[in-house]
């Protein structure tokens, strides 16, 4: 299986970095298996943000919650119109992001895979049927940091839609049973600590659980 990502797919995160162009494409990265963290397993800060690992200072671990979408067939050239029957499950996941080295990654125009591929980076809460909600592009998510909400999003705010993503990335991609696209951020990423206690929930159920070590 692989994990496909879409990065600044909602407008007031892409402002909040200082992301100022407009994307005519989604903008598409992987990560690979060994990023999955799941089953409510604890989130174990990486050697790499040690002081000194790199550009000399603190490497700083953000969270970026999205949902999750889980394909259940095999497909490529997928039209847009038949995308919503190559997927059967949705959750709240978290790409974590080493946000110091993808800044300096991109400003010398080199690819920023290490920033977002580490072990461990794709959190992924409990699956859920597609079944139980009317439209995926009517939702609500959100996440809480030690009990107090950090971030929440609503998918209807993507900038390109779930049905639309997978369609472009199968031009280029085949999609197989079990791969997981990631769909984007919203506004409100923030850095994470040892000892935080992270819960995700969509439509205010709640699907993540775990702790950062």
């Amino acid at each position: 299986m692989k994990i496909i990502a879409v990065g600044m797919n909602y407008d007031l995160h892409n402002k909040e970095l200082g992301h100022t162009l407009v994307n005519e494409e989604p903008v598409i990265f992987m990560k690979p298996d060994s990023a999955i963290l799941k089953d409510g397993k604890p989130f174990y800060i990486p050697d790499f943000s040690q002081i000194g690992a790199y550009v000399g200072k603190d490497e700083v671990i953000h969270y970026e919650t999205e949902l999750v979408v889980r394909i259940n067939r095999l497909g490529k050239n997928i039209a847009e119109r038949y995308a919503s029957r190559y997927y059967d499950a949705v959750t709240v996941g978290i790409d974590f992001t080493a946000r110091e080295r993808q800044t300096e990654l991109r400003s010398q125009g080199k690819p920023w895979e290490l920033s977002k591929a580490f072990d461990n980076s794709a959190v992924l809460g409990k699956f859920v049927s597609v079944s139980n909600y009317p439209d995926l592009q009517q939702l609500n998510f959100s996440l809480t940091i030690d009990e107090k909400e950090v971030q929440r999003g609503y998918t209807g705010d993507m900038l390109f839609k779930i049905d639309y993503i997978i369609h472009y990335v199968s031009r280029f991609v085949t999609l197989k049973i079990g791969d997981l696209i990631f769909t984007g951020t919203p506004a409100g990423v923030g850095p994470v600590s040892k000892g935080q206690h992270l819960k995700g929930y969509l439509e205010e159920q709640k699907l993540l659980d775990f702790y950062i070590r």
